[in-house]
């Protein structure tokens, strides 16, 4: 195999943020969810350790992962991995980011989304900024609500020169030109994230190059499409690997339509695919 791209998302759903316009059902994880959840991750961790191909991975936990000490752990661990191209995680960042001096920052990298309203706009300011200092590649974004916009417009002109800030359309609104032009000022790619894509058909990376991973090891193409392709432990799941259409109508989330051949984003953020950074930036 040249190349697997993972998203992992095992069963933690704990947050410390309560947005209203988050898609994700927030709950707070008992004691035993907790240990489940580390269990899996320490598995997933030990696997991709043992493989002999490049891989790439994304954590996209439905809460907040690094507030938890073996998310640090294993993204640490894993930057270190020879075989490990990028080792991602979606984070708000109101954890500590000191612990980013021990991972091997040419391979760890942050996709951090800035939430106005559950955090001090200067507290999220100085996370970035320190990430900037230790030399941590990141990317930041905000949901493109009305009420964001100027809170937008300041982080834009605050954030250190070279960091991407990305917009993500807010779920089910509707952009005016006007408006959509306003958000386009902020961030030259949201017209990506406007609307969404029509994918039934269309050729994608997911189920051939990039798969979607859950705390039991069950295999998906991508978190949005429920047929199992088998399993991550047994290793069934490779030889259902191979070029499919999307059977979706649409996809409107980013890291679904990013692996939609047709729209060419691998070249819009080559390098930088995973934590969301377009090409002609490179590092921060």
């Amino acid at each position: 195999m040249d190349h697997l791209t993972i998203l992992y998302r095992g069963p933690l759903a704990s947050c410390d943020y309560a947005c209203p316009y988050c898609p994700f059902a927030k709950r707070r994880d008992t004691p035993d969810q907790l240990r489940a959840d580390r269990a899996a991750l320490e598995r997933f961790t030990e696997w991709v350790s043992r493989q002999d191909h490049p891989i790439s991975i994304l954590f996209t936990p439905w809460g907040e992962g690094l507030v938890r000490s073996w998310y640090r752990r294993a993204l640490t661990e894993l930057s270190h991995v020879r075989h490990v191209e990028r080792v991602a995680i979606q984070t708000n960042l109101s954890h500590r980011v000191s612990w980013t001096s021990d991972a091997d920052l040419t391979r760890l990298a942050l996709w951090a989304t800035y939430h106005p309203g559950e955090v001090p706009y200067d507290r999220f300011l100085g996370k970035c900024r320190e990430l900037t200092e230790r030399g941590v590649r990141y990317s930041v974004g905000i949901v493109g609500k009305p009420e964001h916009l100027d809170p937008a417009r300041r982080l834009r002109d605050d954030l250190p020169t070279g960091t991407y800030l990305w917009v993500n359309a807010a779920e089910g609104h509707t952009y005016e030109d006007a408006e959509a032009a306003s958000w386009t000022e902020v961030d030259p790619l949201f017209p990506v994230s406007r609307h969404p894509h029509p994918s039934r058909g269309l050729a994608c990376r997911t189920g051939e190059t990039v798969v979607s991973v859950d705390g039991a090891g069950t295999v998906r193409r991508c978190h949005f499409v429920p047929a199992v392709l088998g399993n991550l432990y047994d290793g069934s799941f490779r030889d259902a690997l191979m070029p499919r259409p999307c059977p979706l109508d649409k996809c409107d989330c980013h890291i679904g339509y990013v692996h939609l051949v047709p729209l060419g984003l691998y070249d819009t953020f080559a390098g930088g695919v995973l934590e969301r950074i377009p090409a002609l930036l490179g590092r921060p």
